[in-house]
């Protein structure tokens, strides 16, 4: 694990006493003095947060945005014409209303971008004038969930996703000499707790696909190069000739362990381009083989047995309301894949309504779960459970640390650094708004906050997305500062003093940093949870502690995230194609300016009147993403 240097500047500080495990001094906790109290009483759908005296608002069509300044600040989405609050859009460019939007006009091509845009106008744009579009104003959570929902749609109804069979992990790890986090890294994974000594220099026995025989012959391979779940396969024979080296998933039903042939009935035969080397090829093996390692006798058991999951369809979770993220709804397991389950929001009729997290996500709890600690629930209008839903045992959910908040604890009002959920590129300033029981944590990003706290969000207070005041500062992270703080560089201390509050004790917050593994560079498989559904091929770019940089191959650094190395959001290279999962490959290289020189060139638009799926979106150069 990498740690960044910290800030030297600031290490003189005569506040600060003293590092912990995050690389912090404490210093900042007593700032002014404490009034505020902790909560943990239960709260129902219809009760407001009151709106802070300080933070005029905006109001449009029932919807209720606060702007630390009053000001209005319009801005028009480029991909759908969404109009909204400028600082309530995504990105620091303020382009888009939301993340979907981004990513889908840098990868869309141009037919699909206008197309997208029909959608909501009725009509093509113009060279001259861009989208027209009378949208009311809204917060910056209905757009994001409005324009996912019609994104989704899209992709089912409306496009032909360009195949991605042409994408091969073994040709981009060789071609690029790339290094792939190991299977180790990946506790939740399959075989993640037990993938034991498989390394380079194993032997195992493999179909020969170096033979013109009618029927399957098998031969040895030692692994020369492994990459998460896939190993780079060399046939014994072939010593430093690489010509016909291949990849292969090692949990595959294609490979196995030396040995298995003989009890098996098997033939081994030597590939057909080095029959002609060796007379006695069984004095050859012999000599080859002592000593060496092979792949445990049970190990296809094991790979079985790791990929048995305790969820099933038909399962009733509450699991966090996309759109309102301060709340929970009930949800039924559609479907479970590789330990990742599609949840269909109980209300929804087409089941169309759904929402991906691995089994593991803190997003997801036992029914019951809310009313416990206090959490705020939407009630499902459903008054009795369907027939066949029945509800998942509390025992299969991921269990948190235990915390005692007796002593000095967590309070309202303290202020504190948290990666935002809907912008996870950025760490932002935050503030606890309501303390809940068994150390749940109601928080909000200061500066963007809805007034009825419609977008505050629940962390654990164990959770690796919050951060004690300075931890940034110290990792030398870029602080997102509140929307509207005209008084930068931003400073916590002036802000602690005008804000006329304190910070969260740093002795409260999680400093374990387990020994994960991961390097800077290190290949993987991320799920992109701007679009949970999306698995991507990804690079570590920044380790700080236990968190990583996750940055996805193909596309700007503004759609990376931060996301914690143990999280059950991270993949080792090949669990997509070990578990049938949909794999996203690089997003093509194309810059912003050219995208929008061949959305903006003289074609007419005229063909999409009566365009046909394949043609509405564009050639196979472009790419779009594909649900699994």
């Amino acid at each position: 694990m990498e740690n960044t240097k910290d800030l030297t500047e600031h290490s003189s500080r005569s506040e600060r006493k003293r590092r912990d495990s995050f690389g912090m001094f404490d210093g900042y906790d007593s700032c002014s003095e404490d009034t505020s109290s902790s909560s943990s009483s239960d709260e129902s759908e219809e009760e407001i947060a009151p709106l802070p005296s300080s933070l005029p608002i905006i109001k449009n069509n029932g919807q209720v945005y606060t702007y630390p300044d009053g000001k209005s600040g319009m801005a028009t989405c480029e991909m759908c014409g969404m109009v909204g609050v400028r600082d309530a859009f995504y990105s620091k460019t303020k382009r888009f209303c939301s993340v979907s939007c981004s990513r889908s006009y840098s990868s869309n091509s141009k037919k699909a971008s206008i197309l997208a845009r029909l959608q909501v106008t009725g009509k093509p744009p113009t060279k001259k004038a861009k989208v027209l579009q009378k949208q009311p104003l809204v917060a910056k959570l209905a757009a994001y969930a409005q324009y996912q929902a019609t994104l989704q749609n899209q992709v089912k109804t409306k496009t032909a996703a360009v195949p991605v069979e042409g994408f091969s992990w073994g040709n981009y790890i060789t071609s690029n000499n790339l290094t792939a986090a190991p299977v180790t890294c990946f506790k939740h994974a399959p075989m993640g707790t037990c993938w034991g000594d498989i390394s380079e220099g194993v032997r195992v026995e493999v179909l020969n696909t170096d033979c013109s025989l009618p029927t399957k012959v098998f031969w040895i391979a030692g692994i020369v190069k492994l990459a998460g779940y896939n190993a780079l396969l060399r046939y014994e024979g072939f010593e430093n000739d690489s010509s016909v080296d291949f990849w292969c998933n090692v949990c595959g039903s294609d490979i196995r362990p030396v040995g298995w042939c003989a009890t098996s009935g098997k033939p081994l035969v030597p590939p057909r381009t080095i029959q002609h080397k060796y007379t006695n090829w069984k004095a050859f093996l012999v000599k080859r083989l002592t000593g060496a390692k092979t792949l445990p006798p049970d190990f296809s058991q094991k790979v079985s047995e790791s990929m048995q999951y305790p969820f099933k369809p038909s399962m009733r979770v509450e699991v966090v309301d996309k759109t309102h993220l301060c709340r929970t709804r009930v949800a039924v397991v559609d479907s479970v894949i590789g330990g990742r389950l599609r949840l269909v929001y109980e209300e929804s009729e087409d089941k169309t309504d759904d929402f991906w997290c691995h089994m593991y996500s803190p997003l997801i709890h036992h029914i019951g779960w809310s009313r416990s600690i206090g959490h705020r629930f939407k009630r499902s209008d459903i008054a009795k459970k369907q027939d066949g839903h029945y509800d998942a045992p509390p025992h299969l959910f991921a269990k948190v640390k235990e915390v005692d908040p007796s002593g000095e604890w967590f309070k309202e009002g303290m202020k504190l650094e948290a990666i935002d959920p809907l912008n996870l590129s950025a760490i932002c300033v935050a503030t606890i708004r309501k303390v809940l029981a068994d150390g749940y944590l109601m928080i909000g990003i200061d500066g963007s906050e809805a007034a009825d706290g419609s977008d505050w969000f629940c962390y654990h207070a164990t959770s690796p997305s919050i951060f004690p005041v300075g931890f940034c500062e110290i990792n030398a992270i870029e602080l997102t500062p509140p929307r509207g703080y005209a008084k930068l560089p931003f400073k916590w201390f002036d802000y602690l003093r005008e804000t006329d509050s304190i910070a969260a004790p740093v002795k409260l917050f999680n400093k374990e940093v387990p020994n994960h593994g991961f390097h800077i560079r290190m290949k993987l498989e991320a799920v992109d949870l701007m679009e949970p559904r999306l698995v991507c091929v990804a690079t570590v770019t920044r380790i700080i502690h236990r968190l990583l940089r996750i940055h996805f191959d193909g596309w700007e650094e503004e759609y990376d995230q931060w996301v914690d190395c143990e999280s059950p959001d991270l993949y080792p290279v090949g669990w997509c194609q070990l578990t049938g999962y949909q794999l996203q490959p690089p997003a093509p290289q194309m810059t912003s300016l050219q995208l929008k020189e061949e959305l903006l060139d003289g074609e007419e638009y005229n063909f999409l009147q009566g365009a046909s799926d394949q043609e509405s979106n564009g050639s196979a150069s472009y790419y779009i993403k594909q649900e699994p």
